[in-house]
């Protein structure tokens, strides 16, 4: 193993990804049983994701899913990839935040992104615009200051004030500059475009300032890593999310995965195939050694102190076995 790949922290991000022919809550049940195989693996953190009104993801209630996830678990770190914070008053979720912490202290992340909704539909039924998103930096000091206790309000935030659940910002856009500025870790993607990613990583280090959050600054790269016997299996790993993608940018919704038969059997229009291909492309994909060599490049080109894996697929069995073959990678 290289050096890079034993000096860097791995975790899982699993986005509760409902599946054709599956009951949408089964998507949450299984994302509870996958934090179990995580933690007897040794992976770092397990997050969970936010999303609304999106027929492909149940997770909608991502501080509720991470309890159920701490419930079910004993040593594994847990937390959020994220709450989007601009579609909750910064109170409501510093106290949920200080809930879980009692309950699970020590164990809890908060991660944070600065989405505010899949369509305007749902940007209307939460109440907000995309406006909301360009408060983001200013819904961040809220938050923390709740659990400083230094909320100009003279409110005090029960039972968060006074503990330290440790803040990530998801950096996607401008993120990278908010991170740096407010002195918090940064968790960045994605893989498929590896000199955006530089950039943004770049921008972080040169403009951070210590906080009371972190000394110095603290990269989490995030994406895809699909780990198979052969070359062509892993690839396959690949392709329920690659069609719901390209289905998601031709006819504007998020669908259910498919089963990798199934979408290899579709007959594509132009648009749909061009989508396709390029969401198959740019991830970490292949045998443990290809896996290997890849992650020990792209883990020297950033630097990050950590990897938080977002791999979904129809196959669970599959994803499952994916997992167990990077956590060789790592502990080889």
């Amino acid at each position: 193993m290289s050096s890079a790949i034993a000096s860097t922290r791995f975790s899982v991000l699993d986005r509760s990804r409902t599946r054709e022919g599956h009951p949408v809550g089964e998507a949450l049940r299984d994302t509870v049983r996958l934090a179990q195989e995580a933690e007897a693996l040794g992976y770092h953190r397990f997050w969970v994701s936010e999303h609304h009104g999106v027929p492909g993801v149940a997770g909608s209630a991502p501080t509720v899913l991470a309890a159920a996830v701490a419930s079910a678990t004993h040593t594994i770190r847990v937390g959020t990839g994220g709450v989007m914070l601009p579609n909750h008053q910064p109170l409501i979720v510093a106290e949920q935040f200080g809930v879980l912490e009692s309950l699970f202290p020590g164990r809890m992340d908060m991660g944070l992104g600065r989405s505010v909704g899949f369509t305007d539909g749902v940007r209307r039924a939460l109440g907000r615009d995309k406006g909301d998103a360009e408060d983001f930096a200013a819904q961040i000091q809220e938050l923390l200051g709740w659990f400083r206790g230094t909320s100009p309000t003279g409110v005090r935030a029960r039972p968060a004030e006074g503990l330290a659940v440790p803040p990530f910002v998801l950096a996607m856009g401008e993120g990278a500059d908010i991170a740096a500025r407010a002195g918090l870790p940064m968790v960045i993607g994605d893989l498929r475009n590896r000199e955006r990613m530089r950039r943004g990583i770049d921008h972080y280090r040169a403009h951070f300032e210590p906080s009371p959050w972190a000394d110095e600054p603290y990269v989490v790269i995030s994406g895809t890593i699909a780990v198979a016997a052969t070359p062509e299996a892993a690839r396959r790993l690949l392709v329920p999310e690659a069609w719901a993608m390209a289905h998601s940018r031709t006819h504007g919704t998020f669908p259910p995965l498919a089963p990798a038969d199934r979408v290899e059997g579709l007959t594509m229009t132009a648009k749909e195939r061009d989508f396709y291909e390029g969401g198959l492309a740019g991830h970490i994909a292949g045998t443990e050694e290809q896996v290997a060599h890849e992650l020990e490049t792209v883990l020297k080109e950033t630097g990050a102190q950590e990897v938080l894996v977002t791999t979904s697929t129809y196959d669970r069995e599959a994803l499952l076995d994916s997992y167990r073959g990077l956590a060789r990678i790592i502990e080889a």
